[in-house]
């Protein structure tokens, strides 16, 4: 488990245009945002991801680079970028099962025919400039994410307040 206010691992995907993105180089005024999902055959994420669409100059407005990052293949990858309502959102792919526990993501083996054999389990975290875990919620299973709405307002709550990262005794 990564506590607040620690460092968190080091992290570079390759996205689904053609680049890569690497959370060294990332220079947000306030945080990064990854959103760790589970993959193209998740419907759970497939909604999470198409509302994180609209939302995306919301976060830019507030200082937050975002970023979406699955242990899928590109082609498995790829093809949400086409099926899914995501072109704007920044999709990764490729993350080894080693860099997801890192991160303490929960791993799962498939269950049915449509999933990969092994796949992370959904999580977000808010990462600062310095490379510190500001906020995190990880979890077990598809359902009950923190809301994009929920995230937008602990953003400025946090950063009008200047609240601190809390969790990390």
């Amino acid at each position: 488990m990564i506590k607040p206010k620690s460092k968190v691992p080091a992290l570079e995907v390759k996205l689904i245009n053609d680049s890569i993105w690497n959370l060294e180089k990332q220079r947000p005024d306030a945080f990064t945002l990854i959103i760790f999902y589970r993959g193209l055959h998740c419907p759970v994420c497939k909604k999470y991801l198409e509302s994180l669409k609209p939302k995306l100059e919301d976060f830019s407005e507030r200082g937050v680079n975002v970023v979406a990052i699955s242990m899928d293949t590109e082609k498995r990858a790829k093809l949400s970028g086409e099926k899914w309502d995501v072109e704007s959102v920044p999709i990764g792919y490729g993350m080894t099962e080693v860099k997801a526990r890192e991160w303490g993501l929960y791993i799962s083996n498939a269950i049915k025919d449509a999933e990969p054999a092994v796949f992370s389990e959904p999580a977000v975290f808010l990462v600062r400039p310095d490379g510190t875990l500001y906020f995190s919620s990880v979890q077990t299973m598809p359902f009950a994410r923190p809301t994009l709405e929920s995230l937008i307002k602990a953003i400025d709550f946090v950063t009008k307040e200047d609240y601190p990262a809390r969790g990390g005794a």
